[in-house]
């Protein structure tokens, strides 16, 4: 248990943070998977839609440092490129 009262106020930022990482971690992960079932299905205008939600969600959890703004940046380069080789 936490003794000091910056311990204890390092907890309840630790919970207030923890909604909003599970919230970018859900969000970006529910758009890449639906990118990527529409990229292996092959279907380009669904895929087409769906990169500016993966662009969305990648930018704004950079954005709040959910992730590191490269790795936002390689996941996004690898969704496009993903998009372009479809044809």
């Amino acid at each position: 248990m936490p003794i000091t009262s910056s311990a204890k106020k390092a907890i309840r930022a630790a919970k207030h943070k923890r909604v909003f990482n599970l919230r970018h971690k859900n969000q970006v992960d529910k758009d890449i998977k639906a990118f990527r079932a529409a990229v292996a299905a092959k279907d380009k205008a669904g895929a087409a839609k769906l990169i500016s939600a993966v662009y969305k969600a990648l930018d704004k959890s950079a954005k709040v440092g959910y992730i590191k703004a490269n790795a936002s940046s390689r996941l996004k380069s690898r969704a496009m490129a993903a998009l372009k080789k479809l044809g």
